[in-house]
């Protein structure tokens, strides 16, 4: 990996650090010389983090998001130079069995956040925070891919949540408070290190490398985008730098990105079967889903990419069926050493 010599000594606060997102990002701040400073609420989950000793690196800190006094004392000791705020209750279906939990994280956890960097007499110079394509809520086909004017017109749990976030940043980067953030809407995120198996791309790899039973929670018709993994990093350095340098003309913007390629969950599920050898199997799992039918979800959802390349050139390096071999080659090795 080519250093940025940007990233060298900036003290970078990443919120959500032991997710799958956050923990590739901070190993890649790492390479590039950043002091990181990471939270995240317990120790005690499967993680990119802790796998690759990436927490031996970094200053981790355990505590609560929503905790505005300890927010503060992170604030005052590190002297943080750039943020982002990745930490969510992400889970669709927990979102749904437990709404009230996903707000407070989600909409709860940003503001406090920002109120906490908006007293800070140390002015941060780039906030990135990290909404989701979720909060768009129901389009029909004809109007996507979302674009960023789109209204937020969220119902579910989940997407109400981030919806709420990120009109929230908005108004830290209003005229009234002036933060330096960016707002970002991704497509769904996957790769390496993904270690949440409640997600469907880990999820179907675990079960065919480890011959375990597959079970599809819908009939696989819903359409989605799928975006990779050193894509997000790289975007997500991309913005972080231009804003830093850049504040009057960034600040306030909110990108989309996706890779603008509409995939059945099904299909997804079929190439994964397929290129592991496990075709065989694959009627058995098709023939019981005719049936299923997902509560609280969306039909279709995917993204492009359109004025983050107006603004940047920007455009995604990686396409699914390219990042398939490798991907498979990083789930074999994990569960070889971690026999699970």
């Amino acid at each position: 990996m080519k250093k940025n010599i940007f990233w060298k000594n900036k003290n970078i606060f990443i919120s959500g650090i032991a997710g799958f997102v956050g923990s590739n990002l901070a190993k890649n701040l790492v390479e590039n010389g950043a002091n990181v400073i990471g939270l995240t609420q317990n120790k005690k989950i499967n993680s990119l983090l802790y796998y690759e000793n990436i927490d031996k690196k970094i200053n981790l800190i355990i505590g609560n998001i929503t905790d505005k006094e300890f927010l503060k004392s992170i604030f005052l000791k590190y002297k943080i130079d750039i943020c982002f705020h990745l930490a969510a209750q992400v889970e669709v279906g927990s979102a749904l069995k437990y709404p009230y939990l996903t707000w407070e994280t989600n909409v709860r956890g940003t503001y406090t956040l920002l109120e906490v960097i908006r007293e800070n007499k140390k002015k941060i110079k780039s906030i990135i925070i990290a909404s989701s394509d979720k909060a768009y809520g129901d389009y029909p086909l004809k109007s996507l891919p979302y674009k960023e004017s789109y209204e937020l017109k969220p119902s579910f749990p989940y997407d109400t949540s981030k919806a709420c976030a990120d009109m929230i940043a908005k108004s830290y980067a209003s005229k009234l408070y002036k933060l330096p953030i960016i707002i970002t809407r991704f497509a769904n995120i996957y790769g390496s290190g993904q270690l949440n198996f409640t997600a469907l791309i880990p999820d179907v790899i675990r079960s065919c490398i480890l011959n375990k039973k597959f079970l599809m929670r819908s009939d696989g018709e819903a359409i989605r985008d799928f975006i990779y993994i050193d894509d997000i990093v790289e975007l997500y350095k991309l913005l972080a730098k231009n804003l830093y340098l850049y504040p009057k003309k960034y600040s306030g913007e909110v990108f989309n990105a996706g890779t603008n390629v509409k995939y059945r969950i099904r299909d997804i599920v079929k190439k994964i079967f397929i290129y592991t050898k496990k075709e065989n199997q694959l009627k058995n799992v098709f023939k019981k889903i005719k049936n299923n039918r997902t509560k609280g979800e969306l039909s279709v959802q995917y993204m492009d990419y359109k004025k983050l390349n107006k603004f940047f050139g920007w455009k995604p390096k990686y396409r699914f069926s390219k990042t398939l071999p490798e991907l498979i080659n990083w789930y074999r090795k994990y569960f070889k050493k971690n026999n699970s």
